[in-house]
């Protein structure tokens, strides 16, 4: 008499972590490949764009800021000034100009030694990323296909989280305790060796997986929208400085990457003025790098907003009264709810601001390992193909189907609302895993079909 399977959790896991496995891992490799390239983006900026954002001879008195902006402008004479950001240092002075033939995200971006007020350059920039930082960010997030495109790197995050837990929970079943973080050296070649490699190092990556797909969902299309429908019930949005005078309603400002605010589309104001708003924004405490919003004319505020990404990140932000010198909104960092602040930290985090070039290797140490545990993956795939003569494949049977029959009941109860939670809240897990389930049934009850015996058929009696 055969005894029936335990009920375990195990077998379903298997069978998702493997088919999970073939066919997001091509998702993922994609999204490590661009997001190491991106990570070091700060760098190849320097490099490329050395002209324009770096000043040959740094040091002595710096020019006014009013005076740098004139200079910008008659290399620039079309367009409005939207924003300037002052350089310090050894970079440049950033003046940015609308243009007809822009949409609100770019602009006409002119570069100026803040030392000798000579124009060191010009570029089209897209939220401040300068043409190749925004080429590298396009590929990370949309393989350059646009709309279309923005959903890979959603599915791969969507389904990140869910294939690091499952393999977690899998190696721990097989090896438990402090096996789990090194591989099986003893085992010489084969899929075991594979296999330890794969999980071992999985299992060191997890907590940095696990951060950068719920960072990347938080700016995703779908998943995305409803965090931040989350959020704001929660009134945990990242607060702004109003810029209304004389009773105008408040601007609003942000965008993808938030490093600064968004263009005006013309002004009216003398930008003579620029010089006043920054000793007014610094005598307030607003230092560091920072970015001035040139107002579109009398009725709207001047706005000073820190931009500083590393730790601690200071986000300060004032509005001012050019005409009076006074601050007539202030939100600080310090003020903002706990949510927007671990938003904002994610965000930089992820971009690999928020600790300097540290957090940029500890983004290349998780993009070579992610790499390394895919290509371990299929690599166990492959060693698993039958080998015999009359057994050949070209790689490794799935696991048996049927995985679903071995859960515990209570395990059904809560897994089964749980599960339709997250799809519901991460569309892009929900609707392949729908399509997953709906293929393996079908596929199922053809082959049910294909293997049901044929009904003998009693003979006729023989006659009398």
């Amino acid at each position: 008499m055969r005894t029936a399977p335990a009920a375990t959790f195990g077998p379903l896991l298997l069978r998702l972590h493997f088919y999970a496995g073939i066919l997001v891992a091509p998702f993922l490799l994609l999204a490590a490949l661009t997001g190491l390239a991106y990570a070091f983006s700060p760098q190849l900026d320097r490099a490329v764009y050395a002209d324009e954002l770096v000043v040959a001879d740094p040091g002595g008195s710096v020019k006014p800021l009013a005076e740098q902006i004139a200079a910008a402008r008659a290399t620039h004479p079309a367009g409005a000034v939207t924003a300037v950001r002052p350089g310090g240092g050894a970079a440049t002075t950033q003046v940015d100009f609308s243009s007809p033939e822009l949409d609100f995200e770019h602009q006409h971006t002119v570069y100026v030694d803040q030392y000798t007020g000579a124009v060191t350059g010009q570029l089209t920039t897209w939220w401040t990323s300068t043409p190749m930082q925004t080429w590298l960010d396009d590929m990370h997030t949309s393989l350059h296909l646009g709309p279309v495109g923005n959903l890979y790197s959603e599915l791969a995050a969507s389904w990140l989280a869910v294939i690091a837990l499952g393999g977690l929970i899998l190696w721990w079943r097989r090896q438990r305790g402090r096996r789990m973080l090194t591989p099986d050296l003893k085992a010489k070649k084969g899929v075991r060796r594979t296999r330890g490699f794969h999980a071992a190092t999985g299992v060191w990556l997890t907590l940095g997986l696990l951060f950068l797909a719920l960072t990347g969902l938080t700016w995703s299309q779908y998943a995305g929208a409803n965090f931040g429908a989350a959020v704001d019930a929660l009134h945990g949005s990242r607060p702004a400085v109003s810029t209304a005078l004389a009773g105008e309603p408040a601007a609003s400002g942000g965008g993808h990457h938030d490093m600064g605010a968004g263009p005006a589309t013309a002004t009216t104001v003398d930008l003579a003025m620029v010089d006043a708003v920054m000793k007014v924004a610094q005598d307030n405490g607003i230092d560091g790098p920072v970015s001035i919003a040139v107002p579109a004319d009398a009725t709207t505020a001047w706005s000073v907003t820190e931009t500083g990404a590393h730790w601690p990140v200071q986000r300060d932000a004032v509005a001012i009264d050019s005409a009076s010198g006074a601050v007539t909104d202030r939100s600080d960092f310090a003020d903002w709810p706990f949510m927007a602040k671990l938003t904002q930290w994610g965000i930089y985090a992820h971009m690999g601001q928020l600790f300097g070039l540290v957090n940029q290797l500890l983004l290349a140490a998780l993009a070579v390992g992610l790499i390394c545990v895919i290509v371990w993956g299929y690599r166990m795939w492959w060693q698993r193909r039958p080998t015999r003569a009359d057994r050949r494949a070209p790689v490794g049977a799935p696991p048996a189907r049927g995985a679903w029959q071995q859960l515990p009941p209570w395990g059904i109860a809560v897994g089964v609302p749980l599960v339709f939670g997250v799809a519901w809240a991460v569309p892009l897990f929900g609707i392949p895993l729908a399509a997953f389930l709906l293929i393996d049934f079908a596929v199922a009850a053809i082959r049910s079909r294909r293997r049901e015996p044929a009904v003998p058929v009693s003979p006729a009696p023989a006659g009398r």
